[in-house]
């Protein structure tokens, strides 16, 4: 079939006006062959525009359709679209946040996880979260007053560091280097005399270090040879006596064997006591009385007669 000039002229004036039409809305950020699901939140104020990104979790997932101001509530009502495949909850909140200080701003969908799944064209609660703009906005007041009193302390500094470089002290400035110099001048005068004295010992310094090198070789082979000893079984040796000790000691205090009853024994003692007193009255007996136990084989005999408390006394001093 074959169409007239006027009906292709038709189709072109259509084709033009949708073509239109798409290239308008695309321009806007509008896709008119996607479909989108639209919702509504309202601020107090407009900080968006058109086609600003509308993300969660960082993700860009929709845009801003439509921004109009409520006279009757005086808030600015938000449209934004968002991709059919997000579910988020009804009790979710449309944040409004900086994407950086020349990036403007965005919405992002901060989901609550709670309550049914939004559907279009419903109302999401909104909230702003401050940005780094408005914190300073609200803080210049206290950072103008801070930065001015650094500068005057800054020009205060300034002043005083003037004062100090007048013409008046530049004759100790020039002292003060001077004398400087002298230092560093007596200073590599020393490390002179340092290096020549060590130049002089140097024959002494290598043989102090060969002796330390043979001390430290010595003290190798000792700790080699401790090495070798066999200390776990001489500690071993080591407890067995001191085991036997502790059961001598116990055989003491428990009073088994002779040795115990030896010390523990009272009449052992008392014999001994006894004893040594006779043997003591012997002695100054025979001190006393030498005649009579020089006469011992013969067959007279001397009667015994006891020491008087005087003669044992003199023999005590004795």
């Amino acid at each position: 079939m074959k169409l007239s000039r006027e009906i292709k002229t038709a189709i072109l004036v259509i084709a033009g006006v949708l073509l239109l039409v798409f290239m308008f809305n695309f321009l806007k950020g509008r896709n008119l062959f996607k479909d989108e699901r639209n919702f509504f939140t309202e601020f107090d104020y407009n900080a968006l525009s058109s086609s600003s990104p509308v993300t969660i979790k960082g993700n860009n997932v929709g845009k801003v359709e439509d921004i109009k101001y409520d006279f009757e509530t005086g808030k600015t009502r938000v449209s934004f679209s968002v991709d059919p495949r997000l579910e988020f909850s009804k009790t979710s909140k449309i944040r409004l946040y900086e994407t950086g200080i020349m990036g403007g701003n965005a919405l992002a969908i901060i989901d609550s996880y709670e309550g049914e799944v939004a559907k279009a064209g419903d109302f999401i609660e909104s909230e702003i979260q401050p940005g780094l703009v408005s914190s300073l906005k609200e803080n210049f007041t206290g950072l103008s007053t801070n930065l001015d009193k650094t500068l005057r302390s800054a020009d205060t500094l300034m002043i005083s560091l003037n004062s100090l470089l007048n013409d008046d002290t530049e004759a100790g400035l020039k002292t003060t280097i001077s004398e400087l110099n002298k230092t560093l001048t007596s200073f590599r005068s020393l490390s002179f005399s340092i290096q020549d004295v060590v130049k002089q010992n140097d024959s002494k310094v290598a043989s102090i270090l060969e002796n330390f090198d043979a001390a430290s070789k010595d003290l190798t082979s000792i700790t080699d040879g401790l090495k070798d000893v066999k200390i776990d079984e001489t500690v071993a040796r080591l407890d067995k006596t001191l085991d036997n000790v502790n059961s001598l000691m116990n055989d003491f205090k428990n009073g088994d064997g002779s040795m115990s009853k030896l010390l523990n024994d009272d009449k052992l003692y008392n014999n001994l006591e006894g004893a040594s007193k006779e043997l003591e009255l012997l002695l100054l007996d025979i001190k006393l009385h030498p005649a009579r136990y020089r006469r011992i084989l013969s067959k007279r005999e001397i009667p015994y007669e006891p020491p008087t408390e005087e003669q044992i006394n003199n023999n005590k001093d004795d």
